[in-house]
């Protein structure tokens, strides 16, 4: 079967011209909107990216993190540390990044899988693994320390030392974005994704049967540490600075996990579907708060919406939108 076969059987007519349709919206969307309206959406395709990178972890594999941004932070660091300290393009450190990020995803994966963690336990250690990594970044001085890693803030389109303007980024981010979404279509159709499926459901049925559990386990936390790492790396270089209280805190690992949840669990448009409502209506709250001067509106926003999601459409909101207009994605 061919690599278009495989990204296209089963899919219906009406999805892919829709997927093309928006393809081709994003990538005109520059000439279209504004700087604020860039700048929400290089935050949409940043959230959907993590997103599809955390749901290899729970909705394929069924496994719960809550310290993702372990591997975001780990990434941005070493990154963005090989390129302040030596001069190593990010296009480089990146690998030594992503490295380094599947080394401590694989120390994290192969405690929780050999000694059977699942569920809530499996989450505290993924919170444990994040949190000594924040002190140890926290008093390490090659990092900055404390006081932050802080890289040199070009406006000038360098590509290959990722430094320019917001239109750079977005680009950078919608390309990560497109070729996760595929990678994703690619892993879910082959066999390591159906034996995710399987694992997901059951565990021990699926070793009953002969699925390799903690090897499977062991691939989905890699990748999805992978994956997690380069939005560190992009972020790093967005932002331009680096706090190791903000880059590996708890929330941060949160937010990774609410545009799958909203959007859908083991769906491919679910967290698309879910960073275009978080980070659009946050964005509105965020506004509203400033001019009503509440504190905190967005984060009771999306503590309201999980509520809404949990009890009216536990599924998501992207299995009930592609039922009602026929899209024809199920969930998995």
């Amino acid at each position: 079967m061919t690599l278009l076969a495989r990204l296209t059987g089963g899919v219906p007519a009406r999805s892919l011209w829709g997927l093309g349709l928006l393809l081709v919206l994003l990538l005109a969307a520059p000439a279209l909107l504004g700087k604020y309206g860039l700048s929400v959406l290089i935050l949409v395709l940043y959230f959907a990216f993590v997103g599809q990178a955390w749901n290899i972890m729970m909705g394929f594999a069924g496994q719960l993190s809550l310290g993702h941004a372990l591997y975001a932070g780990v990434g941005g660091y070493i990154a963005a540390g090989l390129f302040f300290h030596y001069g190593i393009g990010p296009w480089a450190g990146v690998f030594v990044a992503v490295a380094a990020a599947v080394a401590a995803g694989s120390i994290v994966g192969y405690l929780g899988f050999r000694f059977s963690l699942a569920g809530v336990y499996f989450a505290l250690l993924t919170i444990a693994f994040s949190e000594f990594t924040r002190i140890a970044f926290d008093h390490w001085g090659w990092a900055g320390g404390s006081g932050g890693l802080f890289l040199k803030v070009d406006a000038t389109s360098d590509i290959l030392n990722l430094r320019g303007g917001p239109l750079l980024f977005y680009y950078v981010i919608l390309a990560l974005a497109a070729g996760t979404f595929i990678l994703c279509r690619l892993l879910l159709e082959s066999r390591l994704g159906r034996y995710w499926l399987a694992i997901r459901e059951d565990p021990e049925a699926a070793q009953a049967v002969g699925v390799p559990v903690l090897r499977c386990k062991m691939i989905a936390i890699m990748i999805s540490a992978a994956l997690t790492a380069l939005a560190g790396v992009w972020n790093a270089f967005y932002y331009n600075n680096l706090f190791p209280e903000t880059a590996f805190a708890m929330g941060r690992s949160i937010e990774f996990t609410l545009a799958p949840i909203i959007g859908g669990l083991g769906t491919l448009f679910g967290p698309i579907v879910g960073a275009v409502v978080l980070t659009g209506l946050g964005e509105i709250f965020t506004d509203l708060s400033e001019v009503f001067h509440i504190s905190g509106l967005k984060q009771i926003f999306y503590g309201l919406a999980l509520l809404v999601i949990v009890m009216y459409r536990p599924a998501g909101v992207w299995p009930w939108i592609a039922e009602r207009f026929g899209f024809g994605e199920k969930r998995r």
